[in-house]
């Protein structure tokens, strides 16, 4: 494996045992005490160490190098681990809508005590550094799955914070406001994971990654290219492939074209991060 990769998997179990251990706090203290928001957020932080387990699976076989059945690589299978997250988030979230509906209509009444604050306010100060590190890192290796996994870990923050709010209302004599936080944290955490699904799917789609002008402007910069055109992108953060044409003198030798081509694919590759491979296509200029 490369070393990005392996930067990548040492991040990722970093970050399953800080889920791990805050889902475990939170379920089996939110299970004491009857609090059904506190554990509802567990079984969030729960499923995503889960994820990072996925993350982890997926980043060994991404790193894996072009073969005869994947001649372009296995990047994607990244890009497919962050749908897997997605869909694994989604579950987790009508599974808490599930068990809203169901307190509604029963009698268990939550206990809240100093130590039930002091759980929740220290699993955000967790989720919060884990958040920021993710997003650091994620930019700086270029990584789908750990900046996807850090805006589903951002998310976490806003509901852990609406358990406080719940926390507060059932000391002040509002049980049934549990059940309602637990439905907005189902809220959020659907959102989250739709929202990884459309991004992902961008990248599974083959969409267009980078603006055609762009390419065109550092294309001019090479001596002797005297027109561009046909531009196609695709791939993902880090695994950017592009295709375009240029046009050359018509009387200009095939081996000076050949040596343009390769200045091309050398300037875009130096100048646009996470480039991986571009197919430049030579054409003689028409006369208009």
């Amino acid at each position: 494996m490369d070393k990005r990769s392996i930067k990548i998997q040492q991040i990722l179990a970093v970050i399953l045992v800080l889920n791990f251990l805050v889902a475990f706090v939170k379920i089996v203290y939110g299970t004491l005490t009857n609090t059904l928001s506190m554990k509802s957020d567990g079984y969030h932080s729960l499923f995503d160490g889960i994820s990072n387990i996925v993350g982890i699976i997926a980043i060994f076989v991404a790193a894996k190098p072009p073969d005869k059945s994947h001649p372009y690589g296995h990047q994607k299978f990244e890009t497919l681990a962050s749908i897997i997250i997605a869909i694994l988030i989604i579950f987790v979230g009508f599974e808490i809508i599930h068990n809203s509906i169901t307190r509604f209509t029963s009698e268990i009444s939550p206990n809240v005590t100093n130590l039930s604050f002091l759980v929740m306010i220290g699993t955000m100060a967790i989720n919060m550094m884990v958040t920021e590190y993710e997003r650091r890192k994620g930019e700086q290796l270029s990584s789908e799955i750990l900046l996807a996994d850090s805006i589903h870990t951002r998310s976490d923050i806003f509901v852990s914070l609406s358990v406080l709010v719940a926390l507060v209302a059932i000391e002040a004599g509002y049980p049934i406001i549990d059940p309602l936080i637990s439905l907005i944290i189902a809220a959020v955490i659907v959102k989250a994971g739709v929202s990884i699904i459309l991004s992902s799917s961008k990248t599974l789609c083959d969409a267009a990654q980078l603006e055609e002008g762009l390419i065109c402007s550092l294309a001019y910069e090479i001596e002797g290219v005297e027109n561009c055109h046909k531009i196609r992108t695709r791939g993902c953060i880090g695994d950017i492939h592009i295709d375009l044409h240029i046009m050359v003198r018509p009387d200009m030798p095939l081996y000076e074209a050949h040596a343009i081509s390769h200045k091309v694919m050398d300037h875009l590759k130096s100048k646009i991060k996470g480039v991986s491979e571009v197919m430049v296509h030579i054409d003689p200029l028409k006369e208009q």
